[in-house]
């Protein structure tokens, strides 16, 4: 089969031939039908040799996924053949406590979550080979390209939001910095799970005209004169959750310094900014806190909210042999909402 592997330190992905693989016990085999492309794969493909932590290389990109299940190993008999599933990422142990109650993105075993793309290989190719059932939901009438980014973007934002739902309630603001894939999905879910006014912050036009386009009651440039328009948009009181999906270090300091008294803040992006927590560093019983994907019951929910066609996912559709020039365009900022990769696409 065709994929996208990383292959090399330093170097761009590239198409490779490799072997179909084989499902073991407990184990299915997916045909891809849809792949997202993440500015975590960036990440990984940026980390020096001497700090890399994930799968060995050659390593299959992709961990976002939509399939056809076309063969089980044995003991995965839930989901017949022919049946289109989306496939949850972070692949716990399974046994944990924290796995015990869905939170696989939060496993305690030692070798820690293995997601597909991450860990071991993932989406990007013709199959995908799913570690356990376990990890497959139902794609319903959902479509494959429009659902296949809910697995992350959508899932890690819906944890994000959900987590600070008893500060969007009527009279509360809440700020979105960053409106790229899991940003512009944000908003849609704090529109569709509360009542605060939603002020978005980017720096480029296009994607404060997406916020505008999903739900954002405000778009604001971030620059620096955000944090006073902000701070005039929300009278004064500043807000009362921020989530920043970017986490560079401008964009951090910007989530503490408009933040309010009692604020959640959530910073989600990758991009190596720190928060001071301290004495007057943050308004007073402000939380700040990180996180990581989300539970697989919250999928459930995702897919449940994307089913009630309140979920919009902005995407951009390209088949596999386009994949590496698409790395390109996302680290140029050039994609809006989500980039999906289409296997069998010409």
């Amino acid at each position: 089969m065709r994929a996208l592997q990383y292959t090399e330190f330093g170097a761009p992905p590239e198409i490779v031939d490799v072997p179909t693989p084989v499902p073991g016990a407990g184990q299915v085999l997916l045909r891809v039908t849809a792949a997202g492309v993440c500015h975590s794969d960036l990440h990984i493909m940026s980390t020096p040799a001497s700090e890399y932590h994930y799968g060995p290389l050659p390593l299959t990109l992709g961990h976002e996924a939509v399939g056809t299940v076309v063969a089980r190993g044995e003991g995965a008999d839930h989901f017949p053949t022919g049946t289109s599933v989306l496939v949850y990422g972070p692949w716990g142990c399974g046994l944990c406590r924290n796995c015990s109650e869905g939170q696989e993105n939060y496993c305690t075993h030692p070798s820690g979550v293995n997601p597909p793309g991450i860990a071991v290989d993932g989406a990007i190719a013709e199959y995908l080979l799913v570690d356990h059932e376990r990890h497959l939901i139902p794609l319903g009438e959902l479509d494959a390209v429009q659902a296949v980014a809910l697995t992350d973007a959508g899932l890690t934002s819906y944890h994000a939001v959900k987590r600070a739902v008893t500060r969007l309630g009527a009279g509360c603001v809440a700020v979105v910095i960053g409106v790229g894939g899991l940003g512009h999905l944000a908003i849609q879910i704090i529109r569709a799970l509360g009542a605060a006014l939603i002020i978005a912050v980017d720096i480029a036009e296009d994607k404060l005209q997406l916020a505008r386009n999903v739900g954002a009651d405000h778009a604001v440039v971030g620059d620096i004169r955000a944090k006073d328009v902000i701070t005039d948009l929300s009278r004064g009181r500043g807000a009362d959750a921020v989530f920043d999906f970017v986490g560079s270090p401008e964009t951090v300091t910007l989530a503490g310094a408009v933040a309010a008294t009692y604020a959640e803040i959530a910073i989600v992006g990758v991009g190596h900014g720190t928060l001071p927590v301290g004495y007057r560093r943050l308004a007073f019983e402000a939380s700040a806190r990180n996180t990581f994907w989300g539970s697989r019951s919250e999928l459930w929910e995702v897919v449940d909210l994307a089913h009630s066609g309140r979920l919009r996912v902005e995407v951009e559709t390209y088949s596999l042999d386009q994949a590496p020039d698409v790395y390109e365009r996302l680290s140029r900022g050039e994609v809006l909402g989500r980039a999906v990769i289409v296997p069998d696409c010409v």
